[in-house]
C-alpha cells in the first residue's frame, strides 16, 4: 500500500458524503456499480438495513456471501455490506486478484471482540494443565482470523450456526472435550440437543481467568464454552415468550441459537438464519410467527411474505448496531474510490493467519 492509500484509509467520511439527499445516493451507487460492472461483486449480510442490501449482488450468511464472492472469479473487487470478521473471511477465501472492502471500518462485531487471541492463548496453557491433551477448539465463525487460526493449528476447525450439530459430532470423535469459542450460547444449545447434559458443561471466563457454572464434578467436563455472547440476541427473553403467547396462542415462536438456553427451550423452534428464513418461507399462508433475530432480517420477512404475520419477538427493536454502521455514504464512498484507482478499508489477513484459518474452514467443509 502506498503513502497516498494508507492516508485515504484512515480518513473520515468526507462531508459531501453526508450531505447528499437519499435520491443522489441511490442514483450514485448505481452509476457506480454500472461502472465497474463485472469488476466488482457487493455482498450484503441479511442483518443489513434495506437501503444498502437492495444494492447487493448477492444476500446470505457470513460464510455463505464469503465463498460466493471468491467464486466471483471476473470481479476484482468484493465489497462486504457486513462487519470487520465476515470481511476477514473473504479475504482469507478470496483469489488472489481480489480485493476486500469493508466501507466502515467501525463495523465490528461485539462477539467476535469477546475472544481475543490473547486472552485464548492464556487459556489454552491452563486448560491442557488442568485437561492434558483431551481438547479440541471449535469457533463459530463469527470470530476473528486470529481465532479461526488459533484453531486451525491446533487441530480444530469451525463452525456455522447450521452445521453446528455435525461439527460437534466430529469433534467429540477426535477428543473428549471441546473448547468452544466465542459464543456460549450456541455452544451449550447445540450440545444439548446432542444429548450432553448441562451439568457436563462448565463456562470459562477470560476475564477473572476461571471456570463458572460448574455444576458436577469437573473432570466429568465434555463442554467449555467461552463466555461470549451476541448483544442482539441476548436481548430475547422467557418473559417476552410468555407475553406473546397470551396476546396470541396461534402465534409460533421461533429464535437464533445464539439466544440463551432458556429462550430457546421455551420456543416451538430454533435454527440458524437461513432455517429461519426457509422456516417461515414454507409455512402456510396464515401462519403467525414471533421471531428473534435481528430486526432488519424480520422487517424484511415481513414484507416478503405478506400472507403470513410475521412480528419481532421483542417489544423493544433489536437491531445489529455496528451491521447498521454500513450506510449509503459509506458504500458510495467505497465505491468512488475503487474507481479513483485507490481503494479505502481493505481488509487483508496476513498470510500465516489466513493460512491456518483456511484449514480450519477447509476442515469444517470436509465434514
Amino acid at each position: 500500500m502506498s503513502i497516498d492509500t494508507l492516508t485515504y484509509l484512515d480518513a473520515e467520511l468526507p462531508e459531501v458524503y453526508r450531505n447528499m439527499s437519499s435520491q443522489e445516493l441511490d442514483e450514485r451507487i448505481a452509476r457506480a456499480k454500472q461502472q465497474l460492472g463485472r469488476d466488482l461483486v457487493i455482498l450484503g449480510h441479511h442483518y443489513q438495513r434495506d437501503d444498502v442490501i437492495k444494492f447487493a449482488d448477492y444476500r446470505g450468511d457470513s460464510l455463505k456471501l464469503a465463498r460466493i464472492g471468491a467464486e466471483q472469479k471476473e470481479a476484482k473487487t468484493i465489497i462486504f455490506c457486513g462487519v470487520h470478521f465476515m470481511a476477514e473471511t473473504a479475504d482469507t477465501l478470496a483469489q488472489d486478484h481480489q480485493i476486500v472492502i469493508l466501507p466502515d471500518l467501525r463495523a465490528g462485531c461485539s462477539m467476535a471482540d469477546m475472544a481475543d487471541i490473547e486472552d485464548l492463548e492464556e487459556a489454552w496453557e491452563i486448560l491442557q494443565e488442568r485437561f492434558s491433551d483431551t481438547i479440541i477448539p471449535l469457533t463459530y465463525v463469527n470470530s476473528t482470523a486470529a481465532i479461526k487460526a488459533f484453531v486451525g493449528k491446533h487441530g480444530g476447525t469451525t463452525c456455522t450456526s447450521s452445521n453446528a450439530h455435525k461439527v460437534l459430532e466430529w469433534a467429540f470423535s477426535q477428543k473428549k472435550r471441546i473448547l468452544f469459542l466465542p459464543d456460549q450460547h450456541l455452544g451449550r444449545n447445540t450440545a444439548f440437543a446432542m444429548g450432553i447434559p448441562l451439568e457436563q458443561m462448565v463456562v470459562w471466563n477470560p476475564q477473572t481467568v476461571e471456570f463458572e457454572e460448574v455444576k458436577g464434578d469437573l473432570e466429568q467436563t465434555r463442554m467449555i464454552l467461552w463466555k461470549g455472547h451476541c448483544s442482539v440476541h441476548q436481548k430475547f427473553t422467557v418473559d417476552q415468550i410468555k407475553r406473546i403467547r397470551e396476546r396470541d396462542p396461534e402465534m409460533k415462536v421461533i429464535v437464533h441459537p445464539e439466544c440463551s438456553f432458556d429462550v430457546v427451550q421455551m420456543a416451538d423452534d430454533s435454527g440458524s438464519t437461513e432455517y429461519i428464513i426457509k422456516t417461515i418461507e414454507a409455512s402456510p399462508a396464515g401462519s403467525k410467527w414471533a421471531v428473534g433475530t435481528e430486526v432488519n432480517l424480520v422487517q424484511r420477512l415481513a414484507n416478503e411474505n405478506p400472507d403470513k404475520k410475521v412480528v419481532l419477538l421483542s417489544t423493544t427493536m433489536c437491531p445489529c448496531l455496528t451491521m447498521n454502521r454500513i450506510d449509503r455514504p459509506h458504500l458510495l464512498w467505497a465505491l468512488d474510490s475503487v474507481l479513483e484507482g485507490r481503494p479505502i478499508h481493505v481488509i487483508e489477513v496476513d498470510d500465516e493467519t489466513k493460512h491456518w484459518s483456511k484449514v480450519a474452514l477447509d476442515r469444517m467443509l470436509a465434514i
